[in-house]
């Protein structure tokens, strides 16, 4: 997975996330009546910031998925198109991890279910 950091040029690049990180989280997740310790987990390593962009990545990209518009989104929300427009290709890229795991959460949500990212 690629995020970025910005240079002291204070240009961005793309940069993995650590391996242990990620294996930490599926580990935290897959234990799913722990929800709160992953809640604690991400509270204490995200700032309220990138917590409060990465809950609404989340949600417009839910919002997307069930038919709403763009311009909805923008409204319900107070974002800008450009936001949106990216959570949007990336729904409509073939193979998008993103689309895959989305469709079986919000269908196991749906249900009252667990989610199984296995698949």
């Amino acid at each position: 997975m690629f995020l970025h950091e910005e240079t002291f040029t204070g240009q961005r690049r793309a940069m993995k996330v650590e391996k242990e990180l990620l294996k930490a989280v599926v580990a935290i997740a897959r234990q799913s009546d722990n929800l709160e310790e992953l809640d604690l987990f991400f509270q204490e390593i995200f700032t309220p910031g990138e917590l409060a962009d990465l809950s609404l990545r989340w949600k417009l990209l839910t919002d997307l998925d069930r038919g709403m518009t763009q311009r909805k989104i923008a409204e319900k929300y107070g974002i800008s198109l450009c936001k949106i427009t990216r959570g949007s290709k990336i729904l409509k890229k073939k193979n998008s991890i993103v689309f895959k795991i989305l469709r079986q959460a919000v269908k196991a949500v749906d249900k009252g279910e667990k989610i199984d990212t296995r698949k």
